[in-house]
C-alpha cells in the first residue's frame, strides 16, 4: 500500500481478514503515527494510544488516542492528548492506580535528544467513549527516563513502572549506547517514585514485566545491540531483578510487547530478524533530524545498530516461563525497510512497535505501527496461534 492508499483506509472502520481476524486502521489527522498501547477501561471499551505529528523528535509529535465501544463496527473519532510545543511528546502508557485514577504516562523530549527526556503524568477522564487529559505534571525521576511498558503492582501494594534510562555524556550525542533498564517504585499511588537500575542491563530497554506464580516475575527487553530478545527474573516480587539473558528470539533493536495468557503460556508479538540477519544500516534512530548538531556520537557502552528491518509482526508462544519461544505465527509481513523514518515518500515499510491484549473469550488484540503512516489493529479469534482457524 501507498502512503496515500493507507491515509483512504484511516477511517477506524472494522473489516473482516484471512483467518477469522478482523482488522482496522486508526483514525489520525497525522502523516506519522507510531508506537501504539492498548488498554482495556471500565466500561468494556478498548482504548489505544500512539503520538502522531510528521516526524518522530520533532516538536509537533503528540499523544493521540481513540477508543473502541463494546459491539462497535469502527473505532471513535481520534482524541489529541497532549500538547508541548517545544519537545517530542511519545511513548503513552495508560494505568489506572489504586484510587481508581486513569492516568497517561509519556515521554517529553527537545529533539533527537533522549537523554534529555522528562517524564511526565496527566489524569485521563473518559466521557461518552472519549478521553480528555488534564494538564501535565512533571515525574521527579531523571531526566532520559522513558517509558514503554504496563504498570505492575507488588504484593505489598507498591507500583512497578518499568523504564528505560537514556544516559547522557558529556559533550556527546546520545545514541542509545549507554541505555539501561530500571524499575521506578511508587508507594503513593504514583506521586512519587524512586528509581532502581537492573544490574547488567547496559542496551537492554523497554523493559515489559510479566508477574508468574507466587514471587516469581519475568521481564523482557528489546536490545540496542539488534541481537536477541532479554530476558532477567525476579524471585522476591519485583523488589530485586537479575541481569537480562538471551533468549532464543532474535530482537532488530525495535519494541517488544509480552503478557501472559488465562492458559498460563507466555504470548509475546515482535519482530523476530537481527542484525545478523540483514545487512541493513542507518547511523542513528534520528539522523534526519541531527542536522546542525556538531556533537560527536557517545562513546563506550555498548554498540548499537539501528536500520535492521521491522518484519515481519510475529505472534510467538513460551510454555517454560520465557525462556525459549518455539512456537511463532506471522500476524503481518512485508519488506520491514526502515532505513528512513518518513512516511509520506513510501521508503519506510516497518510493522513495528506492537502491543498486545487478551480479553475474557480468549481473543488477542494487537496493535502496532503500519509504515509509519498509520497504527493498524487486529483482532485474532480464540485459538489462532494454535492454527484452530487456518
Amino acid at each position: 500500500m501507498t502512503p496515500e492508499d493507507i491515509a483512504a483506509r484511516m477511517d477506524g472502520q472494522l473489516l473482516a481478514g484471512a483467518d477469522g481476524r478482523i482488522e482496522a486502521l486508526l483514525p489520525s489527522p497525522m502523516v506519522q503515527n507510531h508506537a501504539a498501547f492498548l488498554e482495556h477501561l471500565d466500561d468494556g471499551s478498548l482504548a489505544c494510544l500512539w503520538f502522531g505529528g510528521t516526524l518522530e523528535g520533532k516538536s509537533d509529535i503528540s499523544i493521540y488516542g481513540s477508543t473502541l465501544a463494546p459491539g462497535a463496527e469502527r473505532w471513535g473519532p481520534h482524541v489529541r492528548l497532549s500538547d508541548d510545543p517545544d519537545r517530542s511528546e511519545q511513548n503513552p502508557v495508560l494505568w489506572l492506580n489504586g484510587e481508581g485514577v486513569l492516568q497517561l504516562f509519556h515521554t517529553a523530549q527537545p529533539a533527537g535528544n533522549q537523554d534529555e527526556c522528562l517524564l511526565r503524568a496527566r489524569v485521563i477522564s473518559v466521557e461518552n467513549g472519549t478521553m480528555r487529559g488534564d494538564e501535565p505534571r512533571d515525574l521527579d525521576l531523571p531526566l532520559g527516563s522513558f517509558v514503554r511498558g504496563r504498570f505492575v503492582r507488588r504484593k505489598d501494594g507498591a507500583w512497578m513502572m518499568p523504564v528505560f534510562r537514556c544516559i547522557s555524556r558529556p559533550g556527546q550525542r546520545w545514541n542509545g549506547s549507554h541505555d539501561m533498564a530500571g524499575v521506578a517504585v511508587s508507594t503513593d499511588e504514583g506521586r512519587t517514585w524512586t528509581l532502581s537500575e537492573v544490574p547488567g542491563s547496559i542496551g537492554s530497554v523497554h523493559m515489559t514485566i510479566v508477574p508468574l506464580d507466587g514471587d516469581h516475575m519475568v521481564a523482557f527487553y528489546r536490545r540496542r545491540q539488534s541481537d536477541f530478545v532479554g530476558r532477567s527474573e525476579s524471585v522476591d516480587g519485583g523488589h530485586t531483578w537479575s541481569p537480562p539473558e538471551m533468549t532464543d528470539v532474535p530482537n532488530n533493536n525495535s519494541s517488544i510487547n509480552v503478557i501472559r495468557l488465562a492458559d498460563g503460556r507466555l504470548a509475546m508479538v515482535c519482530n523476530p530478524v537481527s542484525a545478523a540477519t540483514s545487512d541493513d544500516r542507518r547511523t542513528s534512530l534520528y539522523d534526519e533530524i541531527e542536522k546542525g548538531d556538531d556533537r560527536p556520537d557517545a562513546t563506550g557502552g555498548c554498540s548499537p545498530i539501528w536500520g535492521v528491518p521491522r518484519a515481519p509482526l510475529t505472534l510467538c508462544i513460551s510454555t517454560d516461563g520465557g525462556k525459549t519461544w518455539p512456537q511463532r505465527r506471522i500476524v503481518d509481513n512485508s519488506s520491514g525497510t526502515c532505513l528512513s523514518n518518513n512516511s509520506v515518500d513510501g521508503r519506510n515499510k516497518e510493522l513495528s512497535y506492537p502491543y498486545l491484549l487478551e480479553d475474557k473469550d480468549g481473543v488477542l488484540h494487537v496493535a502496532y505501527t503500519y509504515f509509519r503512516r498509520a497504527i493498524k489493529y487486529v483482532r485474532l479469534p480464540a485459538g489462532w496461534i494454535d492454527g484452530e482457524n487456518s
